[in-house]
């Protein structure tokens, strides 16, 4: 568990340092004033935690505050913390139910890092001894193919893949039945990235989807949304539009090591309830971990104090 937390705190360290540096100056020894309130309320926003949520957290802490009667804003540390907490979703855990293979659909917009977080993906349920099959449904991209190629040559992963320009729900179809018929426990589509303000693009990955269930009853399983952390505020917009497109079972936060803006994890959990699953902390295929509340919680407050 200590090896656990040190990766997380580690890789948290440009959130913790950006986004929450000014708590220690919050929390001193003072009394709590309506400034307290204020600033506590402006640094929550600046970690992009989002306005919404960040004035739920401050109203949450003053409901606190009253009934517990706190006056120092020194105690406001350890309530804050197990308030941020709560806004996260404790269940971090993918199930695909007994689907036998079950179909995960990986949607996002360009650049998210798709490609790489299946390979990711691939490559943790390869270690509990699943047996996965790629799915290259990007077929607009001329890199895709040949990158998720790569990684499946690497990791000693099939692929399946068509030409380029083809169609991607036709590519998921035959990637679906190969799946089935190679006997895989999971097969994993990569679909191509999509502006999330373009409907005509959207409604694409609306067909994938579609084509899914005409493959195998009940696919797709699970739809994983591959969010950058580095835009911060901006993925809040792509997941509430993915989310009224169709259903996110739960999102991928790819690039949180290399990112200043972690606390848009609350403000995604709270104002659209999808759980973060799964979080990218380093380019390798290996650097992936179950999305822990707990650790990513005392990691972005690590050292403040």
């Amino acid at each position: 568990m200590a090896d656990l937390f040190t990766r997380w705190k580690d890789s948290l360290n440009r959130t913790r340092k950006a986004a929450f540096g000014k708590l220690s100056s919050i929390f001193g020894a003072t009394e709590i004033s309506d400034e307290t309130w204020e600033t506590l309320e402006e640094t929550l926003i600046q970690a992009d935690i989002g306005v919404d949520t960040s004035l739920n957290v401050v109203e949450t802490l003053q409901r606190k505050v009253k009934s517990e009667g706190i006056t120092q804003a020194s105690e406001l540390y350890s309530i804050l913390r197990s308030t941020l907490l709560e806004k996260l979703d404790g269940n971090s855990t993918l199930d695909l139910g007994s689907a036998n293979p079950a179909v995960v659909l990986l949607v996002g917009v360009n650049g998210s890092g798709k490609t790489t977080t299946a390979a990711k993906l691939a490559k943790l349920w390869q270690g509990s001894g699943k047996k996965v099959l790629l799915v290259a449904a990007d077929t607009y991209r001329a890199a895709a193919t040949d990158q998720l190629q790569v990684w499946g040559d690497r990791l000693k992963i099939p692929v399946i893949s068509s030409v380029p320009d083809a169609d991607p729900g036709a590519v998921a179809y035959d990637g679906i039945q190969a799946a089935v018929a190679r006997k895989m426990d999971i097969a994993l589509i990569d679909t191509a990235g999509r502006l999330h303000t373009r409907y005509n693009l959207m409604e694409e990955i609306k067909k994938v989807h579609r084509v899914a269930a005409k493959a195998l009853p009940g696919a797709p399983h699970a739809t994983i949304l591959v969010l950058d952390a580095t835009t911060g505020q901006n993925a809040l917009l792509q997941a509430r539009a993915f989310k009224e497109a169709f259903p996110i079972t739960g999102i991928f936060l790819a690039k949180l090591d290399s990112s200043a803006r972690g606390g848009m994890v609350f403000a995604i959990q709270h104002e659209l309830g999808i759980p973060v699953l799964y979080a990218g902390l380093g380019e390798k295929p290996e650097d992936i971990q179950v999305f822990n509340p707990e650790a990513f919680v005392e990691s972005i407050f690590a050292s403040e104090l």
